[in-house]
């Protein structure tokens, strides 16, 4: 079975390849991945899943569109967000998921912009593959800019927050 960092890598040398597939198999494991150019860029990675010990099937665990970093309005100005010199450090996604602000819809985020935030705070949730992974600050400081939406898919190693450590 294939680690989700070995997945990862795998996920980084295809998108930085001219490859439009690729086809992975080892271990009873089987990954494959297809940028689907016509509409947005994107892999859908497959494992197995044992149904008993002769016979398997296979199933699609997630398709993960690939995001650029900025979109572009009808007057062609650039929508990305301003950006702001006044960090000294970027807290970023470990993996590709969804991006969550708050533990549900209904509760406060977890953090916002001039939120104190401590090494072991949790400022957001990535849900990956249906499991949600809080994920922790790393540093001390102040959050001054919070650089995606709720609900936004968001990629492995994208920023999500900017800190002013203290």
């Amino acid at each position: 079975m294939l680690t989700i960092e070995e997945i990862r890598e795998l996920i980084k040398i295809v998108d930085e390849s001219s490859l439009d597939e690729f086809t992975y198999e080892t271990n009873g494991a089987k990954v494959k991945m297809k940028k689907d150019t016509q509409y947005h860029e994107g892999y859908t990675i497959y494992q197995p899943v044992q149904t008993d010990e002769k016979t398997q099937e296979q199933m699609s665990v997630e398709t993960m569109p690939v995001q650029s970093d900025s979109k572009q309005t009808e007057t062609g100005e650039s929508s990305k967000k301003e950006t702001t010199s006044d960090y000294d450090h970027e807290i970023v996604s470990p993996m590709v998921g969804t991006f969550y602000a708050a533990p549900n819809p209904e509760s406060d985020p977890y953090v916002k912009v001039g939120s104190e935030v401590q090494s072991e705070s949790i400022v957001c949730i990535v849900e990956a593959m249906k499991l949600f992974n809080e994920i922790e600050a790393e540093v001390t400081g102040e959050v001054v800019e919070i650089m995606v939406e709720d609900g936004e898919l968001v990629e492995y190693g994208q920023p999500l927050f900017r800190v002013k450590t203290t």
